[in-house]
């Protein structure tokens, strides 16, 4: 009988004795760089990076308006939310149906974000379409129409999203964690889309006052990315954009990190009677991209302690305890400041025993990292990088997170090239200067099965709230 490694073996390249060859060397890849744009500033004041990416027919448009929630009337929270999701709703010049039927008929992808840092709208349309699209994205920016119609169906649309939210367990621990880790006079610690006080009461006065005090050119930068031979992007978006009149719009307000609570080292169960899960937040204090000497060793970090299933959270959870699909630890930057964040879900019966056991893989990643792991989350972080920067729309995608961040276009290079120098004592010294052990915890489940046992943990305060 043929043994099993046969195969194998005959398959092996051989010299011209039979003898299997030896395996050639394989060098390492070589450096690799973020695309670089081209840079204009406009007559109204619009900036315009332009990304030739070859070979990227369909294009990415971003434009990004600095602006933040904390802009917001504190009896208007949500405004801004609402302001972003009616700029495709019509304008001045096109109703709703005629704004719709104009982007479905250039097959241009339209949408519009909000984050703490400010505003994203996003286009994706085929290069020969980027004139027609980047004149709708200038009049739904520069002359939306808020109907009252959709502002009354918007807000009809986020009271339901609340509800929703409040059913889902992942979004309700996280919207506990903000409440119970920010200080509560702080905007972070309420949610980015406004709440049903807020909400309810929100008409097409309040969201085209804030439109008019917050959005123009002058505050702005386009991003545009794709396969651009054979245009002028720059001549194209001044055409564009033209019509578009500079504004003594509000300052964004600086970089200032939200304050935290007082009292946020402390553990928060929200009740959910009959709960088979138990859904985790655990986190604490991290950095924003701009942290010295780099952000270089976050990713890794997050990589590392919990960002594969590989990663030191999965290998006992889910691996040798059986107690998860999966959780995930990362590192996670706000416009100034950040958290470092555990999330995931375990069995109800087990709650107590996962929690126990991630928090001392947590405290102790303190102690170091071994230079198998520093290798394996530098190395996977920068030879993948070429593909996920392969495509026009996540080019402009991290164009545009560096612009609401205030970091310059060359650093994602310059962060790659750091990691290529990060050691274990280096991972080990960035994980310290943030995580001391003391910890923000939120479990959403039936706390009757476990909150005596967690309070038996010693792990801080204990408070029981309803769902």
């Amino acid at each position: 009988m043929t043994s099993p490694s046969a195969p194998e073996t005959a398959s092996l390249p051989t010299d011209s004795v039979g003898m299997p060859l030896p395996r050639p060397d394989v060098d390492p890849p070589g450096r690799w760089t973020f695309p670089e744009p081209t840079t204009a500033r406009l007559d109204n004041g619009l900036t315009v990076h332009a990304y030739d990416i070859p070979g990227q027919y369909v294009l990415s448009i971003r434009v990004i308006v600095p602006l933040s929630t904390r802009a917001e009337p504190r009896d208007q929270e949500g405004v801004a939310t609402l302001m972003s999701r009616l700029l495709d709703e019509g304008t001045q010049a096109h109703s709703t149906d005629e704004f719709t039927e104009l982007l479905e008929r250039k097959g241009i992808e339209f949408g519009a974000a909000l984050s703490e840092a400010g505003l994203t709208i996003h286009a994706e349309v085929a290069k020969r379409s980027l004139p027609a699209a980047l004149a709708l994205v200038e009049e739904a920016l520069a002359t939306p129409s808020f109907p009252d119609k959709e502002v009354t169906r918007l807000v009809r649309t986020r009271l339901a999203e609340i509800e929703q939210e409040r059913a889902s367990a992942p979004h309700r621990a996280i919207r506990e964690f903000a409440a119970t880790y920010f200080d509560p006079a702080e905007r972070a610690s309420r949610p980015t889309a406004g709440s049903p006080e807020t909400v309810r009461g929100l008409t097409r006065a309040e969201v085209a006052a804030f439109h008019a005090t917050h959005v123009a050119p002058n505050a702005a930068t386009l991003v545009v990315a794709g396969d651009l031979a054979g245009l002028d992007p720059h001549a194209l978006v001044a055409e564009a954009f033209a019509p578009w009149r500079p504004s003594p719009v509000a300052t964004p307000d600086q970089r200032r990190a939200a304050e935290a609570a007082a009292d946020r080292h402390r553990i928060v169960l929200v009740d959910r009677p009959g709960s088979v899960q138990s859904e985790f937040v655990v986190g604490t204090a991290g950095p924003d991209r701009s942290v010295e000497p780099a952000w270089a060793a976050y990713p890794v970090l997050s990589f590392v302690v919990g960002g594969s299933p590989n990663a030191r959270v999965d290998a006992v959870l889910r691996e040798e305890k059986g107690y998860t699909y999966g959780m995930r630890s990362s590192f996670r930057p706000r416009r100034a400041g950040g958290l470092f964040l555990t999330t995931g879900s375990v069995r109800t019966e087990v709650t107590v025993e996962a929690l126990d056991l991630l928090l001392g893989i947590l405290d102790s990643a303190r102690e170091g990292y071994t230079d198998q792991e520093c290798t394996a989350g530098v190395d996977f972080l920068r030879n993948t990088a070429p593909g996920r920067f392969a495509t026009a729309d996540a080019v402009a995608d991290e164009a545009a997170t560096l612009v609401l961040d205030g970091l310059p276009l060359t650093f994602t290079t310059a962060n790659l090239d750091a990691m290529g120098r990060l050691t274990p004592e280096a991972l080990a010294a960035a994980y310290g200067r943030f995580v001391d052990g003391q910890w923000t915890i939120v479990i959403v489940g039936d706390a009757s099965v476990y909150a005596d046992r967690i309070r038996a943990l010693g792990r801080g305060p204990v408070t029981v709230v309803a769902n």
